[in-house]
């Protein structure tokens, strides 16, 4: 029985010129192409060699779906082609198909799905219509589903960084520029910069979500959160629950500052989710001063009101203290408070006191501009010296229709038009404070219709049913002039 090698050698013709003879060896037609198993492919794994672990000139064999180095005579590759007769192989980085032991180049169309898969591409024509239509897609394994509206994998414990994922991949101006990598690949970062690996990771993790012809019908985080694990010093790690309001607020800055942007400097995140505001803040006595010190050292300078302009990427809201009190059946009353009682912070009179290791502060904040996309973090988390307590007060908010324009300052009240937002994402809490879990609702915006997801589950949900919940962060798109105000409701 003739081996692989044999045969191919016997089936090329004899090439008068050397020239041909490569050409020839090119293009040529391959025989296996049958023996591809598209259903063991997943690209979504690290690139790197399963028997040296080097991620330099890595292949995926197209039939075991396992990635191997080099393709010449001793390499990784060509000892699997050999050793299992697994004869098909794509480099994972020029996205060229060989043939192996025989190690010519394999040209052919009916494998140009596969490359897709690897490296999905978007055109502007594309983009613009993503949120004009709500068809289904049926992925290779038979699935359908929503491109958008796609189940993360769970590791292990990194659902609280996958809702905060999920939440700005459904962020259409952010989704847009990160679609198409030429909108990032030619900003120039510092020699040794690993920051940028964020940006890269994230685009692929975006172009992957709203894949129209993927393989399956979910989509494993694990590249992007590799490159978070080592771009944040292993604060944030996919084996340990983190907590999803800081990682959103170490993520948007550090992508903020990939990106090239500065406190001055713009970048795609300020012009999505950057508002300002004015804080008021008033330095307080110490409490167990007599009373006519307290007198005297108000009347001096640095015990005097102070105004600065802050920009925000997301709104801290306060909770009220949850009562402990029980019902008459020893059930614990679950207390309920309304958005707008909670966003009163932002009112411009109400004040707050806020306690540092030496000083006391009374503070009052004010907004002065609104952003096209406004995150409100719901503070549920306090940590005592020794644990976390977490307060479960359900927050009533209505899905659409909440204007801001109460908080803003009366000069912003006269120069601003549009302060009316509608919700995109509600991510949740449920359970206790370090071993709770993480679910997201997301708004599908060619649809109108309201999806839940956790983790690998997605399920479609009324939208009444979002306010019951223990949301913790949610975004807030701006309705603009030609909003079709109907659809938004999820009716």
């Amino acid at each position: 029985q003739l081996s692989a090698l044999q045969r191919s050698l016997s089936s090329l013709p004899a090439k008068t010129s050397r020239g041909e003879d490569t050409e020839d060896r090119r293009s040529r037609h391959c025989p296996y192409l049958d023996t591809i198993n598209r259903s063991v492919l997943d690209f979504d794994f690290e690139k790197l060699c399963s028997v040296s672990l080097s991620h330099i000139n890595v292949y995926a064999c197209l039939i075991c779906g396992k990635y191997f180095q080099g393709r010449g005579l001793k390499s990784h590759a060509y000892t699997h082609s050999v050793q299992f007769a697994h004869h098909v192989f794509l480099n994972l980085h020029t996205l060229k198909f060989y043939c192996l032991p025989d190690n010519y180049e394999i040209i052919d169309s009916s494998l140009e799905d596969i490359t897709y898969v690897l490296k999905p591409t978007f055109t502007t024509q594309h983009i613009a219509s993503l949120d004009k239509q709500g068809k289904l897609y049926r992925a290779y394994d038979g699935t359908t589903y929503l491109p958008g509206i796609v189940g993360l994998n769970n590791i292990k414990a990194n659902d609280y960084a996958n809702v905060v994922l999920q939440a700005l991949s459904n962020v259409p101006p952010l989704r847009n520029y990160f679609l198409q990598e030429d909108n990032y690949k030619d900003i120039r970062r510092p020699p040794g910069d690993i920051m940028f690996l964020l940006v890269q990771r994230f685009g692929e993790l975006m172009r992957k979500l709203w894949n129209p012809r993927n393989f399956k019908a979910h989509v494993s985080p694990h590249e992007m959160l590799q490159a978070v694990v080592l771009c944040s010093k292993k604060k944030f790690q996919i084996t340990k629950q983190g907590d999803a309001v800081d990682f959103l607020s170490w993520f948007l800055n550090a992508l903020h500052g990939a990106l090239g942007g500065t406190r001055k400097k713009s970048s795609c995140i300020t012009k999505v989710f950057q508002g300002s505001m004015r804080i008021f803040s008033k330095k307080l006595p110490h409490p167990d001063l007599p009373a006519e010190e307290k007198e005297a050292l108000l009347q001096k300078e640095e015990y005097q009101e102070k105004m600065d302009e802050s920009p925000f990427l997301y709104l801290t809201l306060d909770l009220p203290t949850a009562p402990l009190y029980k019902d008459e059946k020893e059930q614990l009353i679950i207390p309920q408070v309304p958005l707008f009682n909670i966003l009163g912070k932002f009112n411009g009179s109400t004040e707050k006191e806020y306690k540092t290791y030496k000083e006391n502060f009374l503070k009052r904040f004010q907004l002065t501009k609104l952003p096209p996309y406004l995150i409100f973090c719901i503070k549920r988390f306090t940590k005592n010296n020794f644990f976390v307590e977490k307060n479960p007060t359900i927050v009533n908010f209505p899905i659409t229709n909440v204007d801001l324009r109460e908080y803003l300052t009366e000069e912003a009240q006269a120069t601003v038009k549009k302060t009316t937002y509608d919700l995109v994402a509600n991510v949740v809490h449920d359970g206790k404070p370090s071993e709770g879990s993480y679910r997201i609702h997301v708004l599908h915006h060619g649809t109108g219709k309201w999806y839940e997801l956790q983790d690998l589950q997605v399920t479609d949900i009324l939208p009444q049913m979002i306010t019951l919940s223990e949301a913790y962060i949610q975004i807030w798109k701006r309705r603009e002039a030609d909003d079709d105000t109907n659809n938004h409701t999820g009716a």
